[in-house]
Order: C-alpha cells, then sequence, then structure tokens
C-alpha cells in the first residue's frame, strides 16, 4: 500500500481521522508550552531597553488614541524581505514595557519598529499636518489639529504609577519626578541631568517647533525613539534561547 493509498484510509475514517488530528495537535502543543514551565524569563535582557520617559509615555497613548496602530505594525519578522526595508528583526525585549503591545496584525502603511531617527522632526510635522505633502500616495487622514492640542503633564505621575502595577520598573523617584521631567524633555536649555539619568537616551529638543508643548511634541517625541535604543553594531542574540 502506497502512502497515499494510507493517506485516503485516514480520510475516509473520521474517527481515525479526528484522533490523529488531536494527537498531532496535542504533540505541536507540548513542544511549544512545556519549555515555558521551566524557563524563569522568556526574554532575554537587552542592553539599552529602558521604560519609557513621561513625554514617550504621553505621546504612546496618543498614538494608541489616534488609531495609529490600525494601519502600522510594530514588528519586523525575521524574514529577508522584511530586515532588508525595515532593518534588524524586533525582539521580545523591545515590547517588555508594552501594555499593549503594538505588533499589528496589518500594515497599510510601512512598519514603524525602526522608524527612530529616519526622518527629521519637521518631516514628522509635516507628515502629521497633510500626510500627502510628503508621501503622495498616502491615504493617512491628517492630525494636524495635534499642533493646537497642549499638554501639562498633570497626570503623567497616576500613569506611570499604573504602568508600574503591571511590571514596568517605574520606581518612586521617577513617578514623583514625572512632571518635571515631562516638561524638561521639550526644553534644551533646561535642567535635563535628572531626566538623562533616569531615562539614557531619552531625546532633548522642541520636537514640533512651537512655544507651547503639545500633543505632537509627545507624539514626535515617541516615534522619533523607537527601534532606537538597542545597539545593534554590538548586539549578540542569546545562543541559547
Amino acid at each position: 500500500m502506497g502512502i497515499l493509498d494510507r493517506h485516503k484510509v485516514l480520510e475516509k475514517n473520521a474517527t481515525l481521522l479526528l484522533v490523529a488530528s488531536f494527537a498531532v495537535v496535542t504533540v505541536g502543543g507540548i513542544v511549544e508550552i512545556a519549555p515555558l514551565f521551566y524557563l524563569e524569563n522568556t526574554i532575554e535582557d537587552v542592553e539599552g531597553m529602558r521604560p519609557y520617559s513621561p513625554l514617550e509615555l504621553a505621546g504612546r497613548d496618543i498614538y494608541i488614541r489616534e488609531g495609529c496602530y490600525v494601519c502600522h505594525s510594530q514588528m519586523i519578522r525575521p524574514m529577508r524581505d522584511e530586515v532588508e526595508r525595515y532593518g534588524h528583526y524586533s525582539l521580545a525585549a523591545e515590547s517588555m514595557y508594552d501594555h499593549p503591545f503594538q505588533w499589528g496584525s496589518k500594515r497599510t502603511g510601512p512598519d514603524l519598529a525602526r522608524v527612530g531617527g529616519r526622518y527629521s522632526d519637521e518631516w514628522h510635522v509635516d507628515h502629521m499636518t497633510d500626510p500627502q505633502s510628503v508621501v503622495p500616495e498616502s491615504v493617512m487622514p491628517k492630525y494636524g489639529f495635534l499642533l493646537d492640542r497642549e499638554l501639562d503633564g498633570q497626570y503623567i505621575g497616576e500613569l506611570m504609577s499604573t504602568h508600574a502595577l503591571v511590571g514596568v520598573p517605574y520606581d518612586e523617584e521617577m513617578i514623583a519626578s514625572a512632571q518635571a521631567d515631562f516638561a524638561v524633555q521639550v526644553d534644551p536649555f533646561g535642567d535635563t541631568d535628572g531626566l538623562l539619568t533616569r531615562y539614557p537616551g531619552a531625546q532633548v529638543r522642541n520636537f514640533d517647533g512651537q512655544d507651547a508643548l503639545t500633543e505632537m511634541d509627545a507624539l514626535i517625541a515617541y516615534m522619533q525613539m523607537l527601534g532606537t535604543l538597542v545597539d545593534f553594531s554590538t548586539f549578540t542574540p542569546d545562543a541559547s534561547r
């Protein structure tokens, strides 16, 4: 009896097919799930990763509020076409402080996992204000109103405290300094020593070019840090995982 004949027997016997399917799913499930019970941590430690600064965290909330995740993913798969277009494949550690994560389910626009530093702040302002002015084929709506919405960070400490409840390592000093750190990140002439100690690599500047601190500042601060925390020129994957 050839392999096709044996397969025919399986297809014609509903009970046998059900049992075989259950066995395959069971073995596959055990192989995938069992290791999780003895691994202390499924996310490797990666140098450079840190929680979001208060301004970046506020920008991320605006990103979620406006539905940016619906059209843009933040997960580069380890496939040649993805890596050549977007950069190094995404690491689990890069999403360890995301609640919820922004992996996405489709890409109407490009993946944004490595968008930080690829464009100037001015480009982002133009893109948000009139997307078609910089990407003629874009179907993205306009978000120029973000320039008119001022932020004072009044409740940013409470937001950070909430994230701390689910495991983000915001300590008491970070939460106590939240509002000051929030404001100083857009002031290149301010005292940023504390901010940079608590959030190494945080970018400090006026992101939208206006005097007031706006939602546009926060959103661009968030986008400009995406994919910039890990130095992939020195990163070596953990071969034991």
